[in-house]
């Protein structure tokens, strides 16, 4: 699903006009990026959490040039689904 079908989806249930729906898909997306970089999880009730993970440093190979590199640790965007939507997604996606 990309975030056109997520506007016209929301749009069509709720009456709102596309262009509004898209401007509060917008707003929301660049809340939750704005948090991110200022190191502020985001924590939807039911739904899950945006929050900001450390990696610790490694070393990794590269395979072509047969070296070595030392990776720092870093920062990285990661998104936490709470229990409910993962209990409700394994319960209901056929594979």
């Amino acid at each position: 699903m990309t975030k056109a079908d997520i506007v016209n989806e929301v749009s069509k249930n709720t009456g709102i006009e596309k262009v509004t729906v898209q401007k509060t898909v917008e707003a929301f997306m660049e809340t939750v990026k704005d948090s991110l970089v200022k190191d502020k999880n985001v924590y939807l009730r039911g739904f899950g959490s945006f929050i900001v993970k450390k990696r610790a440093k490694k070393t990794a190979r590269n395979i072509s040039k047969n070296t070595t590199i030392i990776i720092p640790e870093h920062f990285i965007p990661s998104f936490k689904p709470a229990k409910s939507f993962v209990n409700k997604v394994k319960s209901n996606v056929k594979r």
